[in-house]
């Protein structure tokens, strides 16, 4: 490892992010105020400045990690991009590649992870756990039940684009059943609009007809309503089904379903409730287990660090009691931990 000028320059520039980081005018003013992510646009960005610093910090002999690590956490995903075509240009060589030859382990995890486009990231994740050995359930439910229907369009689209084949076909072919069908349902975005008022206690009494009510499993019924009502629809009916079975829906889940169905089931209910809160459980159960899941550790921190970090933050801090940034800070160390840290965006 090695130190240089330009980390202590990065510094005294890394130091802003406190007090003068982000354009504070007008709009963006405005934008910024409703923005819940961690990580912002950079105020003083100088793509090509930053381009410098980082080829400085890998050129010879050792690696600055700590340039690295002061930098590209602390820059948008668009402003990085920008710092990858200015690398290009000034030093004629690939940025991703270069940081890939440095790092190692899971900090090289972490950094290839932040350096690719959202929509990209996620449909590199998508096509890696269908077509690697075995299928990875985990990312297939975290991402098609957490995402938007505009992201997940956009994620169809890339997917063919880099990966030659269509997204729905190859689920298709690494899973089956209902657990297929919802997931399916998910990608395609079938949800209805709006509140149906006459059919929100009919679709409760219709789920706990379909599940807690009778000997065995209604999971066609699950399926349909959970896959195609509204999240405004679902989250009224969500009360009327506790009042009607006297449990959370989630319990009743929990009881009728196993497996991979039962994951996906669980994860559309937690984030039609709060996508937050979703996230929230998910990194306490990477960072609780025996053996941190960093996979998992480093997808989340990364896909939400511009989305609702904050959020996140607030909702771990509600329902266990200590902060992200320390469980974070508890679990990992080294560099590694240091970039997840500046993801996080900071202690509650």
């Amino acid at each position: 490892m090695k130190t240089s000028a330009a980390f202590r320059d990065l510094s005294s520039r890394t130091g802003e992010r406190e007090s003068n980081r982000f354009y504070t005018s007008g709009i963006l003013e405005s934008s910024l105020m409703a923005y819940r992510g961690s990580v912002r646009p950079f105020v003083h960005f100088n793509a090509k400045q930053d381009a410098d610093i980082l080829r400085k910090a890998m050129k010879g002999i050792g690696t600055d990690e700590d340039t690295i690590l002061m930098l590209l956490p602390t820059r948008s995903n668009e402003q990085r991009q920008e710092i990858k075509a200015a690398y290009k240009k000034a030093h004629g060589k690939d940025l991703v590649k270069d940081l890939k030859s440095e790092l190692g382990g899971k900090l090289e995890d972490l950094i290839m992870a932040l350096m690719s486009p959202p929509r990209v990231y996620d449909a590199d994740l998508l096509h890696a756990a269908i077509k690697g050995a075995g299928t990875d359930d985990k990312v297939l439910i975290e991402i098609l039940a957490s995402r938007t229907s505009e992201q997940l369009k956009e994620i169809i689209k890339i997917y063919k684009k880099e990966h030659g084949g269509k997204l729905e076909k190859d689920i298709m072919g690494d899973t089956s059943g209902h657990y297929q069908r919802l997931l399916l349902m998910l990608l395609q975005g079938e949800r209805e609009e709006g509140v149906d008022e006459s059919r929100v206690e009919k679709d409760a009494k219709e789920l706990f007809a379909a599940g807690a009510k009778k000997v065995g499993t209604d999971e066609e019924k699950f399926v349909n309503i959970l896959g195609k009502r509204s999240i405004d629809h679902l989250r009224q009916m969500f009360d009327v089904y506790k009042k009607i079975a006297g449990c959370d829906i989630e319990e009743s889940i929990c009881g009728e379903f196993t497996g991979n169905l039962e994951a996906l089931l669980l994860a559309v209910v937690k984030c039609v409730k709060s996508v937050p809160g979703y996230f929230a459980y998910s990194l306490r159960d990477s960072l609780r287990r025996a053996g941190t899941d960093d996979e998992t550790l480093i997808r989340i921190m990364v896909s939400r660090s511009e989305e609702d970090m904050l959020d996140i933050r607030a909702q771990y801090k509600k329902v266990y009691g200590e902060s992200l940034y320390r469980a974070i800070q508890d679990d990992t160390d080294g560099d590694y931990g240091k970039a997840l840290l500046y993801l996080c965006g900071g202690d509650d």
